[in-house]
């Protein structure tokens, strides 16, 4: 018998012929991460992780995005203290290192289903997977620089171990937009295919998964993460200490408050 499946507001949890989908939910916002979102679809991936009827596990965004990362309008109203801020901090970067971690460790296969934007901590959780399928529209961003934080949700760490550090350098000190061909030729998305094709696409990789020995498939998935991702961990742990140092800063604040006016920012290094 499957996990009760708790009642989610901003997740959709259903199971169809050995596929677990998880859709994030909030479209008005490209289903920006906050913190209901998140606690939730960590909920949501460990139940998927117990689901026995569960081989394979898909996560995608409602709407025309698949994440466009952090709720700045959350970040933006913590910043009255510094115990709110640091609060906020800590618990921005640590929740989405949860989700990373948990993706990490679940035996079965997960595939980002990744429509239009996806960027910051949606970006990154989606490398965290083992399989990346992308529409031809979608966007991919390291957003982080232009608000004056570091890439959390395991960002550095994961592109580092994906496409090399001078790359993974250039994506998130520029902090400019990818499209899904770029994201392909770097290594970083499996397929990319048109709006139309994309459940398609998902559903001719699903089919194959759920018909392989899934405890050889976990035994790979367990080698990949001793082999490749040893460090992830320390990584997400350090993570959660820079960006308390980085939330506290001027530049993070004025990153935020630009964002929100749609102005460029004037970082001033303090």
């Amino acid at each position: 018998m499957p996990n009760q499946v708790p009642n989610f507001d901003k997740v959709i949890y259903r199971v169809d012929n050995g596929i677990a989908t998880i859709s994030l939910n909030d479209p008005a916002s490209l289903n920006a991460l906050d913190s209901v979102m998140k606690g939730e679809l960590l909920q949501a991936l460990t139940v998927a992780e117990y689901d026995a009827r569960a081989k394979v596990i898909v996560l995608t965004g409602e709407g025309k995005g698949f994440s466009s990362g952090g709720d700045i309008r959350e970040m933006l109203g913590s910043t009255e203290s510094r115990d709110a801020v640091l609060n906020m901090a800590r618990g921005l970067t640590a929740g989405v290192g949860d989700i990373t971690r948990k993706i990490r460790k679940i035996s079965k296969p997960v595939i980002a289903r990744i429509n239009g934007a996806c960027a910051g901590a949606g970006m990154n959780i989606a490398l965290a997977c083992d399989f990346r399928v992308a529409t031809d529209n979608a966007k991919f961003l390291q957003a982080f620089v232009n608000i004056g934080l570091v890439p959390d949700a395991g960002g550095i760490y994961l592109l580092t171990q994906l496409i090399g550090a001078a790359k993974a350098t250039e994506l998130v000190m520029l902090g400019e937009q990818l499209t899904a061909a770029k994201a392909q030729d770097l290594g970083l998305i499996n397929a990319v295919v048109s709006v139309d094709e994309l459940d398609a696409a998902v559903a001719k990789l699903t089919d194959r998964l759920t018909s392989l020995p899934s405890l050889a498939l976990a035994a790979m998935k367990q080698s990949i993460n001793q082999v490749a991702y040893a460090g992830l961990d320390i990584a997400l742990d350090q993570e959660v200490i820079y960006q308390m140092q980085m939330a506290l800063t001027e530049d993070f604040k004025e990153g935020v408050t630009a964002f929100m006016q749609k102005r460029p920012a004037q970082f001033k290094g303090c």
